[in-house]
């Protein structure tokens, strides 16, 4: 009878344990489906699709803590925007999710590429956004029409592209991440301020001279200051400037604020009154926040965004501060995926190869038009 009474209890243990696994599977379900069947935001900004837990082996090793990057994914730059998610994930044992912003008709080559196995395990939700969003806000030239980018807009409409978020990192395709991005998750922002930047004259940037009287560093470059609506403002002209390409947001405070309603107003005034400085080319997307977080943001370490790797194709940096620095932005004219930029090889190593192949067939292009 002892031994039939052990067989029962075995019996039990395993009926108990059976159930909790039911049960706990059931919870993750409903936990997805409550994901997925979320309200879609008021931008039109509807999650298509997120890779809800990761396997057991790496919910062990990552930590429980969601940390939300948002990535904007052009077509044509899109081998750019997957090289950054793979530094980042390959860098990090934190429970990062990607919010990866991109137009309808590139999503299906987006969902395919991070198929590859590289990624597999990699959360993410891929977010489609609709460039009518900004109607009346940007003025489109029709001779340049083909030059308009609307995902670099993505970033002022953070809260609705991740709305149960606290705290997100933006960043720029063009970087490559070879630290823990918890780290800059972690940047403290000051009490009232909804985001942090790097400062154009932090000594990372200000090691780089630029042609045209270091113009590229401050309020001046960007703003018109012959327009009374800036003069109105007060804000002096030699102001540092901040680079958008990375920042951390607190997206409590952002709402609070209002941020991107301030932003779509500078926007639609532009439209009007044409505000921006017509000394850089095509930066239209930071005047705005130049306006809006003028002396009201707080600031990221200048490793974590280490940058101009695409303003020349000479080496800006000593290999020994290349390889020190927690993220590489290559803006600029010069891409690493082009081939013509310093240190694209050390962008090489994070980049997987499009299984479509119409990535790969522009590098070589790029590569045959340097040959001659």
């Amino acid at each position: 009878s002892s031994y039939f009474s052990v067989n029962v209890s075995i019996l039990i243990v395993a009926v108990i344990i059976f159930l909790l696994v039911i049960h706990h599977n059931f919870l993750s379900l409903s936990d997805f489906l409550r994901r997925e069947l979320s309200d879609p935001s008021p931008l039109g900004l509807q999650p298509i699709d997120f890779i809800p837990a990761a396997p057991q082996r790496l919910t062990d090793e990552r930590n429980d803590k969601e940390i939300s990057v948002v990535i904007a994914a052009s077509d044509e730059r899109l081998g750019g925007a997957i090289a950054a998610m793979n530094s980042i994930y390959q860098h990090t044992r934190s429970n990062v999710v990607f919010h990866v912003v991109t137009l309808n008709d590139t999503v299906d080559h987006l969902r395919m590429w991070l198929r590859s196995p590289p990624l597999k395990n990699m959360r993410y939700r891929i977010l489609d956004f609709d460039p009518r969003v900004l109607e009346g806000k940007v003025q489109v030239d029709p001779q340049k029409a083909d030059t308009f980018k609307p995902l670099t807009f993505a970033r002022f409409y953070l809260p609705n592209l991740v709305p149960h978020a606290e705290k997100v990192i933006y960043v720029d395709d063009d970087v490559i991440v070879q630290d823990d991005i918890v780290e800059l998750y972690n940047t403290p922002l000051k009490p009232g301020h909804a985001a942090a930047f790097s400062d154009d004259c932090d000594s990372t940037s200000s090691k780089v001279a630029v042609r045209g009287a270091g113009n590229q560093y401050n309020y001046i470059g960007f703003l018109d200051y012959k327009k009374e609506t800036i003069r109105k403002l007060a804000m002096k002209a030699n102001t540092c400037s901040f680079n958008p390409g990375v920042f951390v947001a607190n997206l409590t405070e952002w709402k609070l604020q209002n941020i991107t309603k301030q932003l779509e107003k500078w926007m639609a005034l532009n439209v009007v009154e044409e505000l921006y400085s017509k000394t850089l080319a095509g930066s239209i997307t930071t005047p705005p926040l130049l306006i809006v977080f003028y002396k009201q943001h707080s600031s990221i370490d200048p490793m974590w965004n280490v940058r101009h790797l695409g303003s020349s194709a000479g080496k800006r940096y000593s290999p020994q501060f290349v390889k020190a620095a927690k993220l590489l932005h290559w803006n600029g004219h010069f891409k690493p995926w082009g081939r013509t930029a310093s240190y694209a090889e050390v962008w090489e190593k994070w980049y997987v190869p499009d299984p479509a192949g119409k990535f790969n067939l522009i590098r070589r292009h790029s590569e045959a038009y340097e040959a001659k």
